[in-house]
């Protein structure tokens, strides 16, 4: 098994908040990526792919993943994708494409590989979860596929049993191969559909072995990225502590001004996603599992009255107890009675709504 050095890799990193964005900069770091460049939503993510466009070829060929949230704004992760796959000035439209993201829930990842996604990494992450990811982009990079519809990596993983309907199936002489700008096998008959099969140029710039195979990042760079992020893990609770502060705040305004309460309600979603997607990276599971129980309440659409508002506080306090209180891992006997009084609270201010 070869041994991947990725210190001549190039990677995009798109990430809102700060400071999940400097601990995967830092993880990459750890893993010796050469050069990381980083962006705080995806309209900086497209201006920096737009400036790597006019470089020139070199420059476009140097770019070698993109690694990108989904919930940001002005620009989302799936607008960031799909101007990727389909705009003119795109430095790259086969570049491989990994979404991170909290909102893990079938229609997010539907979405995204309708718009053309190489993989989808639900958070919370780990520096081994990353590592696997990356692995399985250099390893086993997708054909990409070109139809009327869609363009974007294989969304098929496996050959399709025969007999099964599906609507992407072809004959291998009914589609137009194109292994490289010298080889295209083009069939009897015109063909709408595209497969193309191109040589695996990350593996080769990793120092893969020239007869293909999987290969590995050493070992102790992952002992390392892991030690690491365990040590950041000591600041999450001072950057969850301040996430809760602008909850508490956002009930206060909201009990305070009804009439403002819909951009409140949108806030405090946000806020519950990037909750709900960090507590378990940096140890704290319960804090995964009580921010997902917000976002869910605080989804668009959801009622806002006082009740609901009261709901809010409710999590924010149980969030605050486990932070108070170090309750890592599921917590034990405590972790079980803090979500316990916390889904009778929940029930209680539900019969009030």
């Amino acid at each position: 098994m070869a041994v991947y050095d990725l210190e001549r890799f190039h990677i995009l990193l798109v990430e809102d908040n700060g400071y999940i964005r400097n601990v995967l900069e830092d993880l990459f770091r750890q893993f010796r990526v050469g050069r990381v460049a980083t962006a705080s939503n995806g309209q900086e993510a497209i201006e920096y792919l737009q400036m790597v466009s006019k470089q020139g070829a070199a420059a476009r060929r140097d770019l070698d993943i993109v690694i990108s949230d989904m919930i940001m704004a002005p620009i989302n992760g799936l607008l960031l994708l799909r101007w990727l796959r389909s705009a003119k000035d795109s430095p790259n439209r086969f570049l491989p494409f990994i979404m991170l993201s909290g909102a893990a829930d079938s229609e997010y990842v539907i979405s995204a590989r309708e718009s053309g996604v190489t993989e989808f990494m639900a958070k919370p992450f780990s520096a081994r979860s990353i590592y696997r990811f990356v692995l399985e982009v250099i390893d086993f990079p997708r054909q990409f596929v070109a139809t009327g519809q869609y363009f974007g990596p294989d969304r098929r993983r496996r050959e399709v049993p025969s007999g099964t309907a599906e609507r992407r199936v072809r004959k291998e002489s009914d589609v137009t191969i194109v292994r490289n700008t010298h080889d295209v096998e083009t069939p009897e008959n015109p063909s709408d559909v595209w497969n193309f099969r191109m040589p695996n140029h990350l593996q080769k710039k990793a120092g893969g072995m020239s007869g293909g195979g999987m290969g590995e990042i050493p070992v102790a760079l992952l002992e390392q990225a892991e030690e690491k992020l365990q040590r950041v893990g000591l600041d999450f609770t001072d950057w969850a502590t301040d996430y809760l502060g602008n909850l508490s705040k956002l009930c206060v305004a909201a009990m305070g001004n009804p009439q403002a309460r819909p951009k409140q309600l949108e806030e405090i979603n946000l806020l519950a996603h990037e909750l709900r997607g960090q507590g378990g990276t940096f140890g704290y599971p319960l804090i995964t599992t009580f921010a997902k129980s917000l976002y869910d309440a605080t989804r668009p659409g959801s009622t806002f009255d006082d009740a609901a508002v009261e709901i809010v506080k409710v999590h924010v306090d149980a969030m605050r107890a486990v932070i108070r209180e170090k309750v890592a891992g599921d917590g034990g006997e405590t972790g079980r009675a803090l979500l316990k009084s916390l889904e009778i609270a929940i029930a209680k201010h539900s019969a009030v709504t």
